[in-house]
């Protein structure tokens, strides 16, 4: 097994898979442990690390409970008890930052050997073990956490001095620049970025290095610099051949024309860096094309700056018309005119471009090109093709469009999810985290406000221009005001530099300058297109905004939206920008229902094929159109449609329930509701019930969703074969259940098989099996289960499948054969798997974990319960999650941890939902357990589980 604690702490196994470790006080004791691999860590050191200078009441108990909790993960040979304390029975070559001490020493090793080559793979080795901040799961170590970032950054300074010796010293300035920045005390990092500058002929600039840090060490500390950064500054201003580079008269200075010096850091964009220099080698024309703001401009500019030849920047975006692009080139390349005479025939400016450039090695950067995109490319075409030493960097919205053009796009920052522990991790939060430190001092991103920050980030879609101007307004509001007032975006981001190009000083005029570069059909499209929240497929675009694909392929190329994933999609400004359009014209009505009618054909389309071995692909496509199907809800809800949005609902409710959709799908059924009020239109009474069923299925039942379940009742009963909504006659089962009267239910669904379509007959069975279950006529329903089994089987309904074996393994069971139990559950785990439904895998994994209890496998019984729990919390399923603690807790009373076994049975109790149809019984076996735990707490214990944990006998959806 081996350990990583340089980030969050993890055990992975034989296999590589991660070991499931349970709750921060677990992680951080292995934390501890692991640290000192090998050796006795003392309960003391232990608890100081875990609790801290404040440690509870009883500390000793708490302890030995989290080692007896990490005992079950990890195996209990793999935690020793000492007098002195415990000890992590593991090779310290199987803890990574053992590992990294290893590798570190024999690098420095090799690097002191003369060997830079085999130093700098042996560090950069080392270097890729860290994950994160180190033993962040164990908050108190913070001594040694110190440490262990203090030896990273000497690994840092051993690997770049390794690269340095190997002659990499222009593309080390950039990283060496971010670590003194970083770092602005420590002298050994200066005096490497004073080696790499001098090495890439960058004299001057290595000795204002030293200048800086002079001054900065005297402010400071009130010292001198020490004698490895003298030494670096004596050997720069002798132009000492050992730092790497030529003496400066063997070579001509590169000149740098219109290339400006940055005033602020370049964060983010190492890879791009990488890309642009790689295609500079492979290509004499390289164009980077993004959305205004993704800083297509900053850069072609550090990227022109890392040139080692000459550079000439030309600024297109004040030229007005595409005669003024030649001139624009020769003023920046300093090319005047002769004073004219009559005898002197005028030069066109592109010819005199061509005799300046024809033998000279340049790098031509055109910047913001896209309102003069015509006249650049043919400039840009000439060029290249009269002077063979030339090479062009071109930014704009668009590309060219000319022979020999290599395109790289350029992508907004990288996003950091949701919910993410590390946020800055992610380019995107560390470009806000800089510049609001510019206008804020002394701000930085914690847990306080780590979640405003990483909701900027991504409202702004990683735009680095609008996290700029995010992050200005931090010298007038709190970022979480900035976080909440982003719905009004334009108004709230329109303080940028003075100095800056207009179009660049809000953030309304870095989209309206794209829009207005636009033909007519181009706007209207833009326009319509922001009713897709999720973007478009094309004939989704043409069949909802009515324009031709050509058209959106032209969008695509100006950089108004991107193509990913086999969609035509916008970022979010852009959008919002878009759809202020869409309102300003008058048809945002027309659009939307277009949209939704749109939806509703495909789910018409989708729904039934969801329920053939077709459902594969047909899942897939409703992931992808997610995003569309709930925002057309929305719209038909708030629009006064609730007829329309009924339908919508309906034919999603199979989609949802496969793939576990529960949160938002109950969410959007509630408003719908409230839109309906106490009525249902005529005719739609399985939409109306399937609304009511999508509404209660997370639970949270209050008197009137109760009403309105005894009304579906009512309207429908669970027998009334065949139904419209063809799913509504499984759903609508979870919450009646069995009805009292058997004989005429199993007469009208065995006598009317004929009547159904193939999926319909095959529920049937399940539905027969199911009864005859629950009156005791085992042999009966396990025919109609095997014929049920083999009907969704005949059609290739791998749902269905699920559910079958699912009924098939709680038969099993209850006949005592758990052998055949589990082998039905791994059965219906891998169809599940494949069909990538959440919920029926939860419950796969709690029948598979009732049945290894039973054997009196606790360690495979609670592997399946806490993964079971964990899939149920995601997707909001109540009754597999009350499931899940039930078994938790019956695992932890088999045990004999009655303390843990009662928070759990409590905790089951309580999640069980109050109208699901197995309810009663399921409290029911709770409350046996609960009485257990009372017994065996006032008894001697008996060691063993007294009810064997069965599963409710029909307590998961995949019994229905």
């Amino acid at each position: 097994m081996r350990f990583q604690i340089l980030g969050p702490t993890s055990a992975l196994d034989e296999d590589g898979e991660p070991v499931a470790l349970g709750g921060p006080r677990v992680r951080a004791l292995l934390t501890l442990l692991a640290l000192h691999a090998g050796r006795i860590v003392g309960g003391e050191q232990l608890v100081d690390g875990m609790y801290g200078p404040r440690p509870p009441e009883g500390v000793a108990n708490a302890l030995q409970s989290q080692v007896s909790r990490l005992r079950r993960a990890l195996g209990r040979d793999l935690v020793e008890f000492h007098p002195a304390g415990y000890r992590l029975v593991a090779d310290p070559q199987d803890v990574d930052a053992r590992r990294f001490e290893l590798l570190t020493q024999q690098g420095r090793q090799a690097l002191a050997g003369g060997d830079p080559g085999r130093a700098a793979t042996l560090l950069r080795e080392a270097l890729e073990l860290w994950r994160g901040a180190p033993l962040s799961d164990a908050p108190h170590a913070e001594a040694a956490a110190a440490a262990l970032a203090e030896l990273r950054l000497a690994a840092t300074e051993d690997r770049v001095q390794a690269d340095l010796d190997l002659g990499r010293h222009r593309e080390l300035v950039a990283e060496l620049s971010q670590l003194a920045a970083a770092h602005p005390l420590r002298e050994r990092l200066r005096a490497l970025l004073m080696r790499a500058l001098y090495g890439s002929g960058r004299q001057a600039e290595a000795l204002t290095v030293y200048d800086e840090a002079r001054k900065i060490l005297d402010e400071e500390l009130g010292v001198e610099p020490g004698a490895e950064l003298a030494a670096a500054h004596l050997a720069v201003l002798r132009a000492d051949p050992a730092l790497g580079a030529p003496a400066p008269d063997t070579a001509p200075a590169p000149r740098r024309q219109g290339l400006r010096a940055q005033l602020t850091s370049f964060v983010g964009r190492a890879e791009e860096i990488e890309q642009v220099a790689a295609r500079l080698r492979t290509n004499r024309l390289v164009t980077l094309i993004g959305p205004g703001g993704a800083g297509k401009t900053r850069l072609a500019t550090e990227a022109a700056d890392q040139e080692p030849g000459d550079v000439c920047f030309v600024e297109l975006a004040p030229v007005s018309e595409d005669a003024g692009v030649p001139g624009a080139v020769l003023s920046a390349l300093d090319i005047r005119d002769a004073p004219p005479t009559p005898d002197r025939l005028t030069v066109d400016p592109a010819t005199r471009l061509v005799t300046a450039l024809a033998g000279r090695r340049l790098l031509l950067v055109l910047d913001n090109c896209e309102h003069v995109v015509a006249a650049t490319a043919d400039l840009a075409d000439l060029l290249l093709a009269s002077c063979p030493e030339l090479r062009v960097l071109v930014t704009g919205r668009e590309a060219l469009g000319i022979t020999g053009e290599s395109i790289l796009p350029v992508a907004p920052l990288r996003l950091p999810p949701p919910e993410t522990g590390s946020p800055l991790d992610y380019p995107a939060v560390r470009l806000f985290a800089d510049r609001a430190a510019a206008v804020r001092p002394g701000f930085a991103v914690d847990a306080g406000n780590a979640a405003a920050v990483v909701r900027i980030c991504r409202a702004l879609d990683g735009l680095p221009l609008a996290i700029e101007l995010a992050a200005a307004r931090l010298r007038t509001l709190p970022v979480a005001d900035v976080a909440a007032r982003l719905d009004d975006r334009f108004r709230l981001l329109t303080r940028g530099s003075r100095t800056a190009l207009p179009r660049h000083q809000t953030l309304h005029a870095v989209v309206a300058w794209s829009w207005d570069l636009l033909d007519e059909s181009e706007q209207r499209l833009a326009r319509r297109l922001s009713v897709f929240v999720g973007g478009a497929r094309p004939e989704a675009a043409e069949q909802v905004c009515g324009l031709p694909e050509d058209v959106l392929f032209s969008l695509a190329e100006k950089s108004l939206v991107e193509f990913v994933g086999g969609r035509f999609r916008m970022l979010e400004t852009i959008r919002a920008f878009c759809a202020e359009r869409l309102v300003e014209s008058g048809e945002a009505e027309s659009i939307s229902e277009a949209h939704a009618r749109y939806c509703l054909d495909l789910v018409m389309t989708a729904d039934p094929l969801l329920r053939t071995a077709e459902q594969l692909e047909w899942l897939v496509r409703l992931d992808e159109e997610s995003d569309e199907l709930d925002a057309a809800i929305r719209w038909a809800t708030a629009s006064g449609q609730p007829e329309l949005g009924l339908r919508l609902l309906a034919n999603c409710g199979c989609y949802w329930w496969m793939r576990g959709n529960r949160i938002t799908s109950a969410h959007l059924a509630a408003d719908l509701m409230a839109a309906l009020g106490f009525r249902h239109p005529p005719g739609m009474e399985e939409e109306y019930v399937m609304c009511v069923l999508i509404r209660a299925w997370t639970g949270g039942i209050d008197e009137e969703l109760r009403a309105r379940l005894a009304e579906a009742r009512q309207l429908l009963p669970t027998y009334n074969l065949p139904m419209r909504v063809e799913f509504l006659s499984m759903l609508l089962s979870a919450y009646t259940g069995p009805p009292g009267e058997y004989d005429e239910v199993y007469t009208a669904l065995t006598s009317r098989a004929d009547e159904l379509q193939p999926w319909q007959e095959a529920l049937s069975y399940g539905g027969v099996a199911f009864l005859l279950q629950s009156v005791g006529r085992a042999a009966e329903a396990l025919v109609n289960f095997e014929r049920s089994l083999a009907a969704f089987k005949a059609i290739g309904e791998r749902w269905g499948m699920v559910m079958t074996l699912s009924g098939l393994g709680a038969l099993y069971q209850e006949k005592g054969d758990f052998t055949t139990a589990i082998a039905l559950a791994d059965e219906a785990l891998a169809v599940a798997t494949e069909l990538g439904a959440e919920t029926e895998i939860a419950e796969a994994l709690c029948r598979r974990g009732d049945a290894r209890l039973n054997q009196a496998d606790a360690t495979g019984a609670r592997a399946d319960y806490l993964r079971a729990a964990e899939m149920s919390r995601r997707n909001g399923s109540t009754e597999t999650m009350a499931w899940a603690r039930l078994g938790l807790g019956q695992v932890a009373l088999f045990q004999g941890d009655l303390d843990e076994a009662r928070a759990l049975l409590v905790q089951a109790r309580d999640e069980v939902p109050n109208d699901w149809y197995t309810a009663e019984e399921t409290r029911a076996r709770i409350t046996a357990a609960l009485d257990e735990v009372h017994a065996r707490s006032t008894g001697p214990a008996s060691g063993t589980v007294s009810q064997p944990p069965d599963g409710p006998a029909s307590g998961a959806v995949s019994e229905r």
